[in-house]
């Protein structure tokens, strides 16, 4: 049995882990899970997987979780905070680790899995958008072994050669062709983009997913951060990646090699499917996924994104080109303008208006070390508060 830790067990993609894991009980042992407040849903959790290890972010919510396991009987131990997660993430008992924590709080976690040599099943955009040179030289120091879990980089994943660590042309790969579905507002009128609420910008019309990533995905800045991630996991430059707007969401990226082939992986829009081949490659199992039925899909389109209409995606492209800490501020100042979005202080447009002006602000610089790119998060961050506190 594989030990597996699961970060960010409460969240979308961490139930989902969980029901691929509990379809298959003599294959994987569950040895610590993580939630940042839930208390209802980790000790739900808790209760049916038996980990060795329970950690909440919150203190005051790990003592809450602490308690109601005693009184259940359960012998669970609960940890808390920075530390207890990066415990969690490097326990020599899990052989595996999902990063599921959403948002940068989940870079240090991740890495310290990284560090401990684990195969890391990576959800976390932001371990590679913030510090991807410095991740991916912790990766090949360690011995770790990074497999995507975004539907679209797991894609590529799948359609790439064996050799692709040596660079896309040494490998016949002349692209890149990340798949995304344009969100709930592909074909919004331009002038109604401005009164769109956060109910409507979560209202995702394929997939079922965390608020900040549904309003990631229906500004695309979401894709933006796919863009910058499959820079650094496939040793692609920004030029050999394309997007392409697919609203079925059911061929999840492509790869297109020097001959002309155009290789694709198609399936349900579910995070089942990349997550059951991350846990068992280079094996494969069953992941509870209902089989694609071609008749009903019918029908596959496929559009050219419009930057005026998603500026998001436009400042992720500039932002891997520019290089440095660039991708650091990006999505330091897109964290605090979708936090401020969906409580109200941010109309949808301004959060690509915010992002772009803390970028403006911020000279790139070359990246050094953790402690700089976290320096660096935290500027942004202050920055793009303080412009949000100018506006009102």
């Amino acid at each position: 049995m594989k030990g597996l830790t699961v970060l960010g067990s409460t969240g979308s993609i961490g139930i989902s882990t969980l029901d691929v894991v509990a379809r298959h009980p003599g294959r994987y042992q569950v040895m610590a899970l993580t939630a940042n407040r839930d208390v209802e849903g980790l000790f739900a959790q808790c209760l049916q997987f038996n980990p060795k290890i329970a950690v909440m972010a919150d203190e005051t919510a790990a003592a809450d979780l602490a308690n109601r396991l005693w009184r259940a009987g359960n012998h669970t131990e609960v940890l808390s905070g920075l530390v207890g997660l990066e415990e969690a993430a490097s326990m020599p008992d899990s052989e595996y680790v999902m990063a599921a924590i959403v948002g940068a709080a989940g870079l240090l976690p991740a890495l310290a899995a990284v560090r401990a040599g684990k195969r890391l099943l990576l959800a976390n955009k932001e371990a590679l958008v913030v510090s991807g040179r410095l991740f991916m030289q912790e990766a090949a120091a360690h011995g770790a072994v990074i497999l995507p879990i975004d539907s679209e980089h797991n894609a590529v994943f799948q359609c790439m050669p064996d050799d692709f660590t040596n660079g896309l042309n040494a490998c016949g790969v002349k692209r890149i062709l990340l798949t995304a579905s344009g969100g709930p507002f592909r074909t919004t009128k331009l002038d109604e983009l401005a009164h769109v609420t956060p109910e409507q910008a979560c209202d995702h019309p394929n997939w079922e997913m965390g608020k900040k990533i549904s309003v990631d995905s229906a500004t695309m800045m979401n894709k933006g951060l796919e863009v910058i991630e499959a820079h650094w996991l496939f040793h692609a430059e920004p030029e050999n990646i394309q997007v392409v707007l697919h609203p079925q969401s059911v061929i999840h990226s492509m790869v297109e090699y020097a001959d002309g082939s155009v290789l694709a992986q198609l399936g349900n829009p579910d995070m089942r499917t990349p997550i059951a081949h991350a846990l068992a490659w280079p094996e494969r199992v069953e992941s509870g996924v209902a089989s694609l039925n071609l008749f009903d899909v019918a029908r596959l389109d496929f559009a050219e994104p419009d930057m005026q209409r998603f500026p998001c995606l436009r400042l992720a492209f500039e932002a891997v080109a520019a290089g440095g800490t660039a991708p650091a501020v990006l999505n330091a100042a897109n964290e605090v303008a979708v936090a401020a979005f969906l409580e109200g202080r941010l109309g949808f447009l301004g959060i690509a208006e915010l992002v772009e002006r803390v970028l403006q602000k911020n000279e790139v610089q070359p990246t050094e070390n953790l402690e700089q790119l976290l320096d660096i998060d935290h500027q942004a961050r202050r920055m793009a508060e303080q412009m949000l506190a100018q506006r009102v």
